[in-house]
């Protein structure tokens, strides 16, 4: 295996700040996309999608928490499910501290999953999470938002169209405005599209090595539930 080129104080000053240009290239392009996907038209929600939650049935309304913008992410647990979705439990330790942040830009989150209430609430304290988790079991929404498998439908197309998967459940996030008026659909992302929601990958992003994720059958069979590392990943 080929090393790393060690050179002298100069020389990685200027690499570096050669590269800082480019990093400032993707700054300015983030923004500007940032921009553009805030400028996407909405488009209403019709339907009346009620879940369950520990105080009992509640509406999409009522997940905004008196909120005018929520945030959904798409948790990977299926009604026959057991455990949630490993890489989906890497995305969501990733959430843990960062609601009060989003309530002071008027912005609630909340977890959906069509695993039953129980499962997921005993699964939420086994990982000692906080966010709110709500189960959409008996609704269309997961179906709706192109996350879970309609049944008798051999591929569903997931991602806008660019992957067709046989599997039930998948990841994704939605973002939705509350106003007098209504509700809207502001915006969803799913697959690679969810990269920037995990804080881990981004730091990994900054060291040496990265992700680390050449060797493995696929990049993230590496991932566990953070309870299943040796020693407690710690």
């Amino acid at each position: 295996m080929t090393g790393p080129r060690i050179v002298g104080d100069e020389e990685w000053l200027e690499a570096r700040r050669a590269l800082m240009a480019r990093e400032k290239e993707l700054t300015r392009l983030r923004d500007a996309i940032a921009a553009e996907r805030r400028a996407l038209p909405w488009r209403r929600i019709g339907k009346d999608y009620v879940f369950e939650a520990p105080e009992g049935r509640v509406t999409l309304a009522d997940l905004f928490a008196g909120k005018g913008q929520l945030l959904v992410y798409h948790f990977m647990y299926g009604p026959d499910y057991t455990e949630g979705c490993p890489s989906c439990s890497f995305w969501a330790d990733n959430f843990e501290g960062i609601a009060p942040h989003l309530a002071a830009r008027d912005t609630a989150l909340a977890l959906v999953s069509r695993g039953p209430l129980a499962a997921l609430q005993a699964y939420r304290a086994r990982m000692g999470w906080t966010s709110r988790w709500v189960s959409s079991a008996g609704s269309d929404f997961n179906y709706d938002f192109a996350v879970s498998r309609r049944p008798g439908e051999a591929l569903m197309s997931y991602n806008y169209g660019t992957l067709q998967r046989d599997a039930d459940e998948h990841p994704g996030i939605s973002a939705f405005v509350r106003r007098d008026d209504g509700i809207f659909h502001t915006y969803s992302a799913y697959a690679r599209g969810l990269d920037a929601l995990n804080g881990a990958y981004q730091l990994l992003d900054l060291t040496a090595r990265g992700r680390q994720e050449e060797g493995p059958a696929f990049p993230m069979a590496w991932v566990k539930r953070h309870d299943r590392y040796p020693g407690g990943g710690s």
